[in-house]
C-alpha cells in the first residue's frame, strides 16, 4: 500500500501476514496512522523502517517513529547521520538506529532486505531489494538513471516500484528556473516518465506481475500521463497493460488500495 507517494512526501507499507514494515516515511505520524487505520492496519504492526535516503520527503515521521513507538530505522551510516542534521527531525534516532550497508542482506522478522546504491543527489541514496515467501520486490525510487546495478535488482523482481517523476516536455516548458530543471532532469536527479518507460519496455520480463509507476511530480507530471506512456511504450513491444502485466501509477497525496498479492 502506498500512504503517499511524491515530491510532498513518500511512504510505502508492505506486510506479510501481520508482521509490516514501512519504507520511508516522510508524512507526518498523524497521517501515516490514519492511512493505516482506514486499512485495518494498527501502526504497532510496524516492525521496522527502511529509509532510502535523507531528503525531508522521505524522514519527516522518521524520529517520532523511531524514539516514540520504539521501531527500528533502518539506513545506511551516512544517511543516519545527516537525519539527525535535519531541520525536520525534532525526535533526534538514538536507540532506533540500525545501519545497513549497501549490497548486504539484512533480516527484518520474515523479509530478506538488500539495500542497493541508486544515483540521487541525497547524502547516500539506496533502493531495496526485498524477499519474502518467494516473492520478490524491487524499490526504485528518486534516481537519475537506471544503472547497471539498478537493473540488476529490478529484473530480479516480481513487483516493481520505480520512479516515473517527470513529463520532459512539461519540465522543459514548464516555469521551473534552469538550475532546477537541470537538477531534475541530471544524472543524480529524477527518472522521467520516458527514462522509466524505455527500460521497461526494452527489459520487460514474464516475472514481473506488477509495476508501480511512483514518486510522480505535481507540477511536471500526472497519473495520467505517466501510466500512457509506459503503456504506450509496453504495447510497442506487445505486451498488453492488465493482461501481461498489472501497472498503476501512485498519487501524491491520496493512499492507494491495499494490494493483496497471492
Amino acid at each position: 500500500m502506498s500512504l503517499a507517494s511524491g515530491s510532498s512526501g513518500n511512504c510505502y507499507y508492505l506486510a506479510y501476514e501481520d508482521y509490516g514494515i514501512l519504507i520511508d516515511a516522510g508524512i507526518g505520524i498523524r497521517t501515516i496512522t490514519k492511512h493505516l487505520k482506514s486499512a485495518g492496519i494498527p501502526i504497532r504492526s510496524i516492525r521496522g523502517v527502511f529509509v532510502t535516503h535523507d531528503h525531508t520527503d522521505h524522514i519527516k515521521a522518521i524520529g517520532y517513529l523511531g524514539e516514540k513507538l520504539h521501531m527500528p530505522i533502518y539506513a545506511t551510516a551516512l544517511t543516519h547521520k545527516k537525519i539527525n542534521k535535519s531541520y525536520c527531525i525534532t525526535e533526534k534516532l538514538h536507540d532506533s538506529v540500525r545501519t545497513i550497508e549497501k549490497e548486504t542482506p539484512v533480516q527484518c522478522g520474515p523479509f530478506r532486505i538488500t539495500p542497493f546504491e541508486v544515483p540521487h543527489d541525497g547524502v547516500d541514496n539506496v533502493g531495496y531489494f526485498i524477499e519474502i515467501n518467494g516473492r520478490f520486490f524491487s524499490f526504485a525510487t528518486d534516481l537519475g538513471e537506471i544503472t547497471p546495478l539498478v537493473a540488476q535488482y529490478i529484473n530480479k523482481a516480481n513487483y516493481l516500484i520505480l520512479e516515473a517523476n517527470y513529463d520532459e516536455e512539461m519540465l522543459g516548458t514548464g516555469p521551473y528556473p534552469a538550475y532546477l530543471k537541470q537538477r531534475i532532469s541530471g544524472r543524480n536527479g529524477h527518472l522521467s516518465n520516458l527514462a522509466a518507460a524505455n527500460f521497461l519496455a526494452e527489459n520487460i520480463r514474464e516475472e514481473w506481475l506488477y509495476i508501480w509507476l511512483c514518486h510522480l511530480s505535481k507540477d511536471n507530471n500526472h497519473p495520467e500521463l505517466a501510466f500512457k506512456t509506459v503503456e504506450e511504450k509496453l504495447k510497442s513491444k506487445g505486451i498488453v497493460v492488465g493482461k501481461d502485466v498489472q501497472l498503476f501509477a501512485l498519487k501524491r497525496n491520496t493512499p492507494s488500495e491495499l494490494y493483496l498479492l497471492g
